[in-house]
């Protein structure tokens, strides 16, 4: 019996415009109504994913900055930052390389650390309330979440095993989307998030259905009981998942959410 949904955004639940479509709302009450969870589980900062789930989000969870940020039933569970010490490591690498620039990111502010025309916006890399920096902000500062945008994306692969082999004792390079590149610290995962959830809740993973679509859901859907892949995934994401469905553009997950409510019922008749 599943018992908690955990869907990534960009590519797997928001429709080709970035936005939520209409009728997830309702699933999600529905869901919520026959004690399923449901848990947000992004690259996005929990602002943002708020923002996106106004209409429900007190009915249900967040695993935000790919792992970073873990609020179950509107209390902060986990919050982990990057230390001063690796983000200036990080930026010596890059500053290597002409093609990367670095994007930081606290709760609310995005620091540019290159002229804002140097970065796209992209998926989930919105870049809110940006500010144009040349260093590293002060250790003050708690940065949860940090990208690297690259000028092409053929070099996109290239960098990141750059960067894995420069830092990889320290941080993991994710591709997302075309040109970006998700950094995330050793050790937090949105399955190290979803794991906290499930704790929480007293949970068990084989219990637990997960969408994705990019390298940053890799750990959670090989971690949870009932991995489910977009048809727009890419080529890993589809081959360790097993169950591949359609589109965001056709709404897929919100079709698998109407099918195991759907399924529940049944049960309990």
């Amino acid at each position: 019996m599943i018992r908690l949904i955990a869907s990534d955004m960009d590519g797997t639940l928001l429709d080709q415009n970035s936005s939520v479509p209409p009728e997830t709302f309702d699933l999600i009450r529905e869901l919520r109504a026959r004690d399923i969870r449901f848990v947000a589980s992004s690259g996005r900062r929990l602002d943002t994913l708020c923002n996106f789930f106004a209409p429900v989000v007190d009915q249900i969870d967040f695993v935000a900055s790919n792992g970073a940020q873990v609020v179950t039933q509107g209390q902060l569970l986990d919050r982990e930052v990057f230390s001063h010490r690796t983000l200036r490591r990080l930026k010596q690498v890059v500053d290597t390389f002409d093609c990367l620039h670095l994007a930081l990111f606290d709760d609310h502010v995005s620091y540019l650390l290159d002229d804002r025309s140097r970065f796209d916006v992209e998926v989930d890399k919105d870049l809110r309330d940006a500010c144009v920096v040349r260093d590293v902000p002060n250790p003050q500062v708690n940065i949860v979440k940090v990208s690297i945008f690259c000028d092409h994306a053929e070099y996109v692969m290239d960098m990141a095993y750059v960067l894995q082999r420069e830092l990889g004792d320290l941080l993991v390079f994710a591709p997302s989307g075309t040109r970006w590149i998700d950094v995330i610290q050793q050790g937090v995962s949105k399955a190290s998030g979803i794991e906290q959830v499930l704790d929480h809740y007293g949970i068990d993973p084989q219990d637990v259905m997960a969408f994705g679509d990019s390298m940053n859901d890799y750990e959670i859907l090989r971690y949870v009981g009932h991995p489910r892949a977009m048809s727009n995934a890419r080529y890993a994401i589809k081959q360790i998942s097993g169950n591949v469905i359609g589109t965001n553009a056709d709404h897929a997950v919100q079709a698998e959410l109407r099918k195991l409510i759907s399924q529940f019922d049944a049960h309990e008749a």
